[in-house]
């Protein structure tokens, strides 16, 4: 037991994953007990869980803030007691039901602006700015208003809810991943030092808030060690994210919490305490992110050669999409907004091998059409990704953050409208999840 009648004990999880208790009753926000967790992201700074001892927790409840794969789980949900209520943020039915073929009994859909009372606490549940998406969490416990914003945005309607309150503590977002600066590096905008800062959204509304304590939260993790995104994802350092703070909010403490670490609200004070014993400290954990924009994009086939193979079976798999699925996919997408593709054009696709071979496709790209091209003729748009991590978006449904995919696209072009990407995962939902049940044997 870590708490007294009239404190609250806040411990990290992981990511975005938190621990709350008070009077015997833990509620988890957000729990994962994977590392590597969404396959290849690391806990940042390292640690290990001991998963005999959390199959041994006993949550009064867990909360997901929505159904992307670094916060909903199905393997980390395995690890727990299938009596525990969990309360999911979805506007898709299909995501509830894969919890209860997970076993679950007491799966509740999340309303907006309506509290959830247990023990001591209640849980508002409240809009983010991709209101279809995300949620984030109004919770009050023992006297105490804890603002746990996940990694969203927050929109005016929320803002001027919020404003209205005295906050005690906030996790906020500390980190601006660069998702489509690595996605197109050849297309991004140039580094600047407005790039190391916050943004100023955040910043105003964080200074709107005044909260007495803020925990740097979401993200929490970093790539393979080789990988090239560990300089070019994560442009915030808890350095700065301290100072910036601290600039606005003197009075306020910025309270890094490390997975495994723990803070104690009591009635006059908030200090760290004991750790969480199911997790383990690895090396150091006073590191850093160490953001180098001068490093150069590491090549897709030097990546792909770090990759495992795949077997024969598997390369006709990814084949077969490649000339068939992805073919046969497109037309039944939405339209793109102002596509690029409204005249048709020549695409390169290239896949790479795990000894860096490459393989290449190319299509006729027209409007809401893809064929394979009859010449190989210089292509305006290109795309390069590891031939195993098509295989692995397909049949694991890995996010975009981790398959390693290379856009050359115009400069006047969105690269999220690559016909690969958008082939792979434009209207698709929960197939990580679905994966997760597959492996699990809950699913053919």
């Amino acid at each position: 037991m870590y708490t007294t009648n009239m404190s609250v004990q806040i411990s990290r999880i992981l990511h975005a994953g938190y621990l709350f208790e008070c009077n015997d009753f833990k509620i988890a926000f957000d729990p994962l007990f994977e590392n590597p967790f969404s396959r290849n992201c690391y806990a940042f700074p390292s640690i290990e869980f001991d998963l005999a001892a959390v199959k041994d927790l006993n949550f009064d409840a867990v909360f997901i803030s929505h159904y992307h794969d670094d916060h909903f789980s199905l393997e980390s949900l395995n690890l727990l007691k299938r009596e525990t209520p969990i309360y999911i943020f979805s506007i898709f039915e299909e995501l509830i039901e894969l919890i209860k073929d997970l076993g679950f009994k007491d799966v509740h859909a999340v309303e907006l602006l309506r509290p959830i009372h247990l023990g001591p606490f209640e849980i508002m549940p409240l809009e983010a700015l991709d209101a279809d998406v995300d949620s984030i969490y109004h919770i009050k416990v023992e006297g105490r208003n804890i603002l746990n914003v996940v990694d969203s945005w927050i929109g005016p309607r929320t803002m001027d809810r919020l404003r209205q309150t005295t906050w005690d503590l906030v996790m906020w977002p500390m980190q601006t991943m660069r998702e489509i600066e690595v996605l197109a590096p050849a297309s991004a905008e140039p580094v600047t030092p407005e790039t190391l800062k916050l943004p100023i959204e955040l910043i105003e509304q964080l200074q709107e808030l005044k909260p007495k304590a803020v925990i740097p939260s979401a993200c929490q993790f970093r790539f393979e060690d080789w990988s090239w995104y560990n300089h070019a994802f994560f442009p915030i350092t808890y350095a700065q994210f301290e100072k910036q703070v601290q600039e606005i909010l003197p009075q306020a403490k910025v309270l890094r919490l490390n997975p495994g670490k723990s803070l104690l609200l009591t009635d006059s004070d908030i200090k760290y305490s004991d750790r969480l014993p199911w997790i383990k400290p690895v090396g150091d954990q006073e590191i850093d992110y160490e953001f180098k924009p001068e490093l150069p994009p590491q090549s897709i086939a030097d990546i792909a050669q770090r990759l495992p193979s795949l077997d024969e079976k598997q390369k006709n798999r990814v084949h077969d999409f490649c000339t068939n699925a992805l073919i046969s996919r497109y037309p039944q997408l939405s339209a793109f907004e102002e596509s690029y593709f409204q005249n048709k054009k020549i695409w390169r696709l290239t896949t790479y091998d795990h000894y860096g071979e490459a393989k290449h496709y190319f299509y006729e790209v027209y409007r809401n059409q893809v064929t394979i091209a009859s010449t190989s003729i210089s292509p305006t748009w290109i795309t390069e990704i590891p031939e195993v991590k098509i295989y692995n978006a397909l049949e694991d449904g890995e996010s975009l953050t981790s398959i390693y995919v290379r856009v050359t696209n115009p400069k006047d072009s969105d690269p999220l409208e690559d016909p690969l990407i958008r082939s792979l995962y434009e209207g698709l939902v929960g197939g990580y999840q679905k994966a997760q049940l597959k492996k699990l044997g809950l699913r053919k």
